[in-house]
């Protein structure tokens, strides 16, 4: 096949000595054996997402390897030298399951090292939300984390996080990516200096634990917690280092793990996809809660910063809650916690995204609280909490099954999400009700909202033009009605443009752009669309509503939501 010159530039610059013998015969096997493959190696630069920089592994500026995770630590050692030139610089380095995630990091610590810089480096794989404690308690100018969070086998990761435990945000995230773009290879520090490499482990644990504890537990009796029967699994990922522990620190005694799953593994051999998003992959957990007859199920991805869960409802069976429902259960429970406490007084917040449940909105009015609503990515959750020093953020989360309770951790957090969910569910048991239950009675209160997701995969060159093509046609030619329901109002956040389209009227977005769009509906039903960050996907996000009166209304309800989203999608032509 015939190659771009750009191409093939790259490629006789990967065939240099700057690189090491074995990568240049793996590329020269490629040429030789598999030029598609060497195409998509090369074609494009890994770039930064909505959770840091995620690539298959491999030989190639498109490939997760030693060059490229080298390049985007020399240019972060750069501008962290040049942001900090009077300070000794430390580093923290987390990594997870994965495969060559361990020798990554060390990699990645060698680097910072030959750098001058100190780095903390963790002894073993750890979950991604200690990284993020680590780098506050550690007063650390920057972390890292070798992950690729829920993504298939083949891929690993790096994430990037500032001094207050937060990932990259602008402006530091285009002014770092800008010094790395300007490097060359034959820049990259490689040679270590051991002597600023430390080890860390236990005492970080410990401290991680025990600020774990202080966040999310709230005077639930010692019989009501040893009263809960918990199934948990950690899909073969980081969070059995510290899930487990916190849970027993917290004094949770009935804690059922799943066997099978519990050993870090980075093939995932038991699970089609390690992410608690889908279904199957809690397959095992729910036969283990079955067994045992288990109150409420937790499973977490590789890197423990998402969660899935499953509780049972008013018929004794375990369902699958999705994102948008824990996040307003762990939401409502902490609002109602400040307020028994007497400790809202308008000076509080809690956070969401755009592509996430407009319940939260309802929550925040109810109980006199702020919510800001950021772009996808808890980065913009954490940016808030920086950005707004007047205001005590509660918690929050978004629709891809993360939550953040409280500051300490500035990214989503399994480990604490699913201690709050552990206290939330002892003591609606122990009053003789039931996370479910708490749930439909949330609806009465503040409203039955119903989301639904589409993920289109779309690999390669040509799947990333078909998004990119998806994306221009939905722009530049706007839909005037869906489901027999007008489109009142298109945000653009790529432009930065609201646009009501019955009057016309233009006003601009607040938040930094994005390529994303958002369709609102005159019944308040709610459509967005955006490329994913860190993956070869289109998304999708359908959000609808009703009110009702008792719970006893719900299953009529829920089918009538069901109906309408089933209709928008088949008018979008989506299924």
């Amino acid at each position: 096949m015939q190659l771009e010159p750009s191409i093939l530039d790259k490629i006789n610059e990967w065939l240099t000595l700057i690189f090491d013998t074995e990568t240049q015969n793996q590329i020269k096997e490629m040429m030789t054996n598999a030029p598609q493959n060497l195409e998509e190696s090369f074609y494009k630069n890994l770039e930064f997402g909505t959770g840091g920089m995620r690539g298959i592994m491999g030989v190639g500026t498109n490939r997760i390897n030693k060059y490229t995770l080298g390049k985007n630590t020399q240019g972060l050692s750069d501008y962290l030298k040049k942001s900090f030139p009077e300070e000794p610089i430390k580093v923290a380095i987390a990594y997870d399951c994965r495969h060559n995630s361990n020798t990554l990091a060390k990699v990645v610590a060698d680097v910072f090292s030959a750098n001058g810089i100190q780095v903390y480096l963790f002894s073993d794989m750890r979950p991604t939300p200690e990284l993020s404690f680590a780098v506050k308690h550690l007063n650390c100018h920057a972390g890292i984390v070798l992950t690729a969070s829920h993504n298939p086998p083949e891929y690993n990761g790096y994430k990037v996080y500032w001094q207050d435990g937060g990932q990259l945000v602008p402006p530091q995230d285009g002014e770092i990516i800008q010094v790395i773009e300007d490097l060359k290879y034959s820049e990259i520090r490689f040679e270590a200096n051991e002597k600023l490499i430390t080890y860390i482990d236990e005492a970080v644990d410990e401290a991680f634990a025990l600020s774990t504890v202080a966040n999310a537990s709230f005077n639930t009796s010692s019989s009501a917690r040893q009263q809960l029967k918990i199934t948990y699994t950690s899909l073969h990922g980081t969070s059995i280092k510290m899930v487990p522990r916190v849970l027993a620190k917290a004094g949770y005694t009935d804690v059922n793990i799943v066997p099978e799953q519990e050993q870090p593994d980075g093939n995932f051999p038991t699970v089609v996809s390690p992410n608690p998003e889908e279904p199957e992959a809690l397959t095992m957990a729910l036969a283990l809660a079955d067994k045992i007859n288990a109150d409420i199920v937790f499973g977490t991805d590789p890197d423990s910063d998402r969660l899935g869960v499953a509780v049972r409802n008013t018929e004794g069976k375990m369902i699958l809650l999705n994102g948008n429902q824990t996040m307003v259960i762990m939401t409502q429970y902490l609002l109602n916690q400040w307020h028994k406490a007497g400790k809202i007084n308008g000076k509080q917040f809690i956070g969401s995204t755009i592509v996430s449940t407009p319940m939260m909105l309802e929550l925040a009015s109810a109980y006199e609280v702020e919510c800001k609503v950021g772009l996808t990515g808890f980065k913009w959750i954490a940016k808030f909490i920086k950005d707004f020093p007047e205001l005590k953020f509660i918690g929050g989360g978004e629709e891809s099954f993360g939550f953040m309770v409280g500051d300490a951790v500035r990214d989503k957090d399994a480990v604490g999400a699913i201690l709050l969910m552990c206290e939330i569910a002892a003591q609606a048991k122990e009053k003789g009700s039931s996370v479910y239950q708490e749930l439909l009675e949330m609806y009465v209160d503040f409203g039955f909202y119903k989301e639904h997701l589409i993920s289109i995969t779309k690999k390669g060159i040509e799947g990333a033009e078909q998004i990119k093509q998806m994306m221009t046609e939905m722009r530049d030619k706007p839909v005037a009605e869906i489901n027999g329901q007008r489109v009142i109002m298109v945000e653009d956040y790529q432009n930065g443009t609201a646009k009501n389209l019955l009057t016309q009227e233009m006003e601009s977005l607040t938040v930094p752009k994005s390529n994303v769009l958002i369709y609102y509906l005159e019944d308040g039903s709610k459509i967005c669309a955006r490329p994913s960050g860190t993956e070869p996907k289109i998304k999708f996000y359908f959000s609808v509503n009703t009110t009702v009166e008792s719970t006893d209304e719900i299953p009529e309800a829920e089918a009538y939501l069901n109906t309408k989203i089933k209709n928008i999608i088949s008018e979008m032509q989506l299924n």
